[in-house]
């Protein structure tokens, strides 16, 4: 018997709406950036934090916020967090220093930790194994288009209003989503269990405490100092962490899902996907700004190349999926998305656009084969009533793979810049291009031999991103089993969604 709820792709477009909403912030924030430290006099130290303090309560937060999805109801918390969000950002309007805007950054990440397991979740809950394909891929493409629009959005603020205004846009799409929310979609939930708050404690300490270090290799190094004790507490945090959900009668994660192929493979694949993809918006941003001299607006459509092949990827992906099968379609998409980082590190400072356009059409088109159907291939390991944990427990380990991937690659990308400067620049000039262009004062040798650095810096840096990338797709291969969707009953968990 078919038990579809009739309202599913309705409640899709709100899923894709709380969604966009996170995808929107983070990338119209990075455009925002310059503005933004001119205008409430940040330090570096300042942007970071603005930055970084984001993430680090979002990854802490992920696995408690999906445990308590499936526990009160996922539409329950994913309209809290929204309402947080939303609130959060209006904040953000009236902020006039780097500590007021940290603050808020704060609350938003609490909102965001409780918006994005509960989208994956309710889709996967709603949708059944024949029609997930398609939904992801929708999903997917929403996703992408707010990721490259968001800067061309943000550009446009910034150009004719001010940075404040970046935050203040995500208001209106937060209000629309909880409106939709409340009106379309029913609630769900797993079964009562028991709670587990030493769980949630140590999950939380241990990943704020990893994501931490991490962003704090690049200042601080690895081990030497304060980031040692930093390590040392995510290390006891996490491990007592696994240790307890192993032996607790009703554990807040069930680790048990990395005994299934798909779950581990995919998983761990996607995070080597997000350590490449770390700080590659961000990279090129600046790139398109301070070497090739774009605008906002003018960096921001400089992706719509990406945008456009992405949905040709999702498209492509949703009907290849049943014909070659979940592993194939990783494979091709992942040697394709290393393809096109290989091709970006030829870049020079007299390069132009054409070769990056090129290369961000590749990454769009191989990113929209691989990723639906890594998620797809790895959420169809989750069941149904640990819908949220089980999502919220991919999302936390492609978080840490994001921060790592930034603080390695921004690290490399900072050391290198610094070494291919001219032996006589200044300490300032070494430290950024955007630095570096501010002590020019007029002297053009000096732009030049900035702009030179930063393309050599980040060729080093993006050949690091393609070989992760070539790795995710070697551990694809070898670890996830070739799985295509066959059509089955909806699950049992839908009737009670329909009801």
């Amino acid at each position: 018997m078919n038990t579809r709820n009739p309202r599913r792709w309705w409640i899709l477009v709100v899923l894709c709406l709380s969604t966009l909403v996170l995808v929107i912030d983070s990338m119209a924030l990075t455009v925002a950036v310059p503005a933004m430290t001119e205008d409430i006099r940040a330090t570096t130290q300042d942007i970071q934090w603005i930055l970084d303090s984001y993430v680090l309560v979002f990854a802490g937060l992920l696995l408690t916020s999906g445990s308590l999805g499936d526990r009160f109801g996922r539409r329950k918390v994913m309209v809290v967090g929204l309402l947080l969000f939303g609130a959060a950002s209006l904040a953000a309007t009236y902020c006039t220093n780097p500590g007021e805007v940290i603050a808020a950054r704060v609350t938003m990440g609490v909102g965001g930790a409780l918006i994005m397991p509960s989208t994956l979740s309710i889709l996967i809950t709603v949708f059944d194994e024949d029609e997930r394909g398609k939904a992801m891929a929708a999903w997917g493409s929403v996703s992408m288009l707010g990721l490259v629009g968001s800067p061309v959005l943000g550009g446009f603020l910034i150009d004719h209003f001010s940075w404040h205004s970046i935050f203040f846009v995500n208001v209106p799409v937060v209000a629309l989503a909880v409106a939709a929310a409340l009106t379309l979609m029913p609630e769900s939930k797993g079964p009562w269990q028991k709670p587990d708050p030493l769980g949630a404690v140590l999950s939380a300490v241990g990943m704020t405490a990893l994501i931490w270090w991490i962003i704090e290799i690049p200042q601080h190094g690895a081990f030497g100092g304060r980031a040692l004790v930093t390590l040392a507490v995510a290390v006891a945090a996490l491990g007592g962490f696994v240790v307890w959900e192993n032996t607790t009668s009703a554990p807040m994660v069930p680790l048990v899902l990395f005994k299934h192929r798909n779950f581990s493979g995919g998983s761990l694949s996607l995070t080597l996907v997000q350590v490449g993809n770390g700080g590659l918006l961000l990279v090129l941003t600046q790139y398109l700004q301070f070497v090739l001299g774009y605008s906002p607006v003018k960096a921001g459509m400089a992706f719509v190349p990406l945008a456009v092949a992405a949905l040709i990827g999702n498209g492509a992906g949703a009907g290849l999926t049943a014909k070659v099968g979940h592993r194939a379609l990783i494979l091709v998409g992942m040697l394709v998305m290393a393809a096109s980082f290989g091709l970006l590190t030829t870049v020079s400072a007299d390069s132009g656009f054409t070769v990056p356009a090129v290369a961000l059409g590749l990454l769009g088109l191989g990113a929209g084969l691989a990723m639906p159907a890594a998620v797809g291939a790895l959420m169809g390991t989750i069941p149904t009533d640990k819908a949220g944990v089980g999502s919220a427990l991919n999302d936390t380990i492609q978080q840490a793979g994001t921060a790592l991937g930034i603080a390695i690659l921004g690290s490399l990308l900072s050391s290198r810049f610094a070494h291919e400067m001219p032996a006589g620049s200044s300490e300032q000039a070494k430290r950024s291009i955007v630095d570096a262009l501010g002590a020019a004062h007029g002297d053009a040798g000096l732009v030049h031999a900035a702009r030179e650095a930063f393309t050599s810096a980040m060729a080093s840096t993006l050949t690091i991103s393609a070989i992760s990338i070539l790795g995710a797709a070697v551990l694809a291969t070898l670890v996830m089993r070739n799985t295509k969707p066959a059509a089955k009953e909806a699950p049992a968990d839908e009737a009670r969604l329909a009801a």
